[in-house]
């Protein structure tokens, strides 16, 4: 499959100046769902099309998105730089990374009418902890155990070993976005998402595998700038 990396900047001129804060809002909440919106239009080229493509707000005005298609930007709103992703890769190969992610685990086995549910590995971790001090002075170090626990399992299915002493947990959020409204004036509550951000090296063992993990992307939230893992080749 073919595959587009591509970096996506705001253009400087005045006129998307004046309505880039409708694309960019202060609120890091609604910053991600309008991100979600703004890096889909660029997609939408048909109303029945399904995702194929990640992407990750890298700035305030910066995107990155690997995808399927070249982005399309009818609203000339970007400055567009795209590349064919076609990265050449042998077993034993070592890439630095950043991705973010929706880490998650299973919660309930899934059923043959269910798909089962899925929960947040920090916030799975942390529930035990009574609400309060004791539960934001663990957050950190318990999002820094369990965001490299998480990563280290993904290489074991995902064609790579992450190298646990070039493994940094860089940060760990919680977002409240709301969901989409499935009636007239009813709505279907909203969403937690905790999100990771992990940096660090990794060594390639199964490159056919591992080119296909990054295609596909990594934990949950694909839709919402999660799961794009962003790679170069690592010194030495």
């Amino acid at each position: 499959m073919s595959l587009f990396l591509s970096r996506l900047r705001f253009r400087r001129d005045a006129a998307t100046a004046a309505i880039r804060p409708l694309f960019v809002p202060d609120d890091a909440d609604e910053r991600i769902t309008a991100g979600h919106r703004l890096v889909w239009s660029l997609f939408a080229d048909n109303p029945n099309r399904r995702r194929d493509f990640l992407w990750r707000q890298d700035e305030e005005h910066s995107f990155m998105v690997l995808s399927a298609r070249p982005p399309l930007d009818t609203r000339n709103i970007f400055t567009v730089e795209t590349k064919a992703f076609v990265p050449r890769l042998s077993p034993g190969d070592r890439l630095g990374f950043v991705l973010r992610t929706n880490a998650t685990r299973s919660a309930k086995p899934a059923t043959s009418d269910s798909r089962g549910e899925r929960t947040d590995v920090v916030m799975a971790a942390l529930a035990p902890l009574a609400k309060g001090d004791d539960r934001r002075e663990a957050r950190q170090d318990v999002a820094d155990r369990e965001g490299r626990a998480w990563l280290l399992r993904q290489g074991a299915k995902s064609g790579f070993v992450a190298d646990p002493q070039e493994l940094f947990v860089r940060g760990y959020r919680v977002h409240r976005l709301p969901r989409r409204q499935r009636a007239p004036g009813r709505s279907a509550g909203g969403v937690t998402l905790g999100v990771l951000d992990l940096e660090g090296v990794l060594t390639v063992a199964e490159p056919a595998v591992f080119l296909a993990a990054l295609a596909s992307g990594f934990g949950r939230a694909k839709a919402f700038g999660c799961g794009l893992m962003l790679v170069r080749r690592a010194p030495g």
